[in-house]
């Protein structure tokens, strides 16, 4: 069934550039992919670019200069113009610089993975500009990249989430696991711990991208046995406790290797550096089934995902 993930968001309104995201990390709370429409009201330029992901770049209006430069040492370089109607690709680890001639211009750039500030080298000099400082702001990134925490959702004294949608690096988790074994815990009124927390250095696997947990289910977890369960958690709540959750590159879970698309793209993940307590009140805040078919391959999480 179609849903509503999100809305439109500007994050980019400055000298005749207006870009609102329509999904991706801010919109969509979504770090796979993000797409915007961006349209330009008076001729204007960007800063020479280099990417960490790949992107296409839609021209509905207008049009769209691109100087690439493959050899900074050579003050040289060729140029491609993308007119409306046409798509352009620009691939990973390319240098280029968007130039706008003519307005109105309007392009809907897509990306994968979603954009995030510090995945777009800009070459601004040694000062930041105030396109890049808004951009780290709603990402909720500090100058060196690395991701802050900040509470967005309130949780009421009955552990509901007010509505608020959250971004990557909220306050809002999720942590898969087997029913039997949450349900274990729960009842000896002790933390929850996955098995492989020692080995895996002391802390607990989660994410802030419910979509991730298929992924993970199914490169992980196909050949287990039994329900399992989506946990949603307070980022909030766990450190209130002493829980420090930390975003940082995907790690193995045991013996099994990091999933390539989270290796190859970077993804930011988030470890809870501690068991989760299971009767501190506001800590876990929902619980969702996981559907699996007949051959235990992973479908969807009930309420999440569908």
């Amino acid at each position: 069934m179609p849903k509503i993930i999100g809305k439109a968001e500007t994050v980019v309104e400055i000298d005749g550039l207006k870009i609102n995201e329509l999904a991706g990390n801010v919109a969509t709370n979504e770090d796979t992919i993000s797409i915007a429409h961006v349209t330009v009201s008076s001729p204007t330029s960007e800063p020479w670019l280099t990417l960490d992901y790949d992107e296409w770049l839609c021209v509905t209006k207008g049009k769209m200069v691109l100087q690439c430069q493959q050899n900074k040492e050579i003050d040289t370089f060729e140029t491609l113009e993308v007119n409306a109607g046409e798509t352009c690709f620009v691939a990973k680890g390319e240098r280029f610089r968007p130039v706008f001639p003519i307005a109105p211009t309007e392009y809907i750039p897509v990306c994968t993975p979603a954009f995030r500030p510090y995945c777009c080298h800009r070459e601004e000099g040694s000062e930041a500009s105030d396109v890049t400082l808004k951009l780290r702001k709603l990402h909720n990134i500090d100058a060196s990249g690395t991701i802050l925490q900040q509470c967005t959702p309130t949780i009421s004294s009955h552990g509901h989430s007010d509505g608020i949608t959250a971004t990557a690096g909220t306050d809002v988790l999720y942590h898969m696991c087997q029913e039997t074994a949450w349900h274990q815990a729960v009842d000896a009124k002790k933390a929850y711990y996955p098995h492989t927390f020692e080995a895996d250095g002391y802390f607990t696997h989660a994410t802030a991208v419910p979509q991730r947990l298929i992924d993970t289910a199914n490169h992980f977890y196909t050949q287990s046995q039994g329900n399992w369960i989506c946990l949603q958690l307070s980022r909030q709540a766990l450190t209130d406790v002493g829980i420090i959750t930390k975003d940082e590159e995907g790690l193995p879970v045991g013996d099994a290797p990091v999933p390539n698309q989270i290796r190859d793209n970077k993804l930011d993940c988030p470890h809870i550096y501690g068991g989760i307590p299971t009767t501190i009140e506001g800590v876990l805040v929902k619980t969702f089934s996981m559907e699996r078919n007949h051959e235990g391959t992973f479908l969807n999480i009930t309420g999440l995902t569908q």
